[in-house]
């Protein structure tokens, strides 16, 4: 099993969202950074556990806990032309664009971006560097133990 942490702005949908989603799953849409989609579609496997992370708000942080239930699959999003996600190059014979569903595990307290500045067992975390602004990123197995024992 892998371990990563998802970015979602919460008044696009948050936690609470995916909570309320049916069958408390999503497909996680819009995602338009070539490495982020890579993990999606090379690396995220059934059943990886995912943080649920609140970006772009008043106070940013992990909100919850998910879990990837559907491999990746075209991101319909690119072939409409309507929507924001909309990708002129992308074909149906040759998708750009993948996403995953992910699935409601437990929503958990707030932990600040600034809390988790805090702890040192933590400094090496890719959220944590200088300059990420990546919306998927991996989350080292020591790193997901130390977040659930402090959550």
């Amino acid at each position: 099993m892998r371990y990563w942490l998802m970015k979602s702005e919460p008044d696009e949908f948050s936690i609470d969202d995916l909570a309320r989603a049916p069958k408390k799953s999503t497909a996680w849409f819009g995602v338009r950074n070539y490495l982020a989609r890579n993990y999606m579609r090379d690396q995220m496997q059934l059943g990886d556990r995912v943080l649920f992370y609140h970006s772009s708000c008043e106070v940013p942080g992990v909100a919850g806990i998910a879990e990837v239930s559907k491999l990746a699959y075209p991101d319909e999003t690119q072939f409409d032309k309507k929507s924001d996600y909309y990708d002129p190059k992308a074909t149906r014979d040759n998708p750009r664009w993948v996403h995953v569903d992910v699935k409601f595990v437990k929503k958990t307290r707030l932990l600040p971006l600034s809390e988790l500045r805090e702890h040192k067992q933590l400094a090496k975390m890719q959220l944590l560097q200088r300059g990420n602004r990546l919306s998927i990123t991996p989350v080292d197995p020591a790193e997901w133990k130390y977040i659930e024992s402090i959550l």
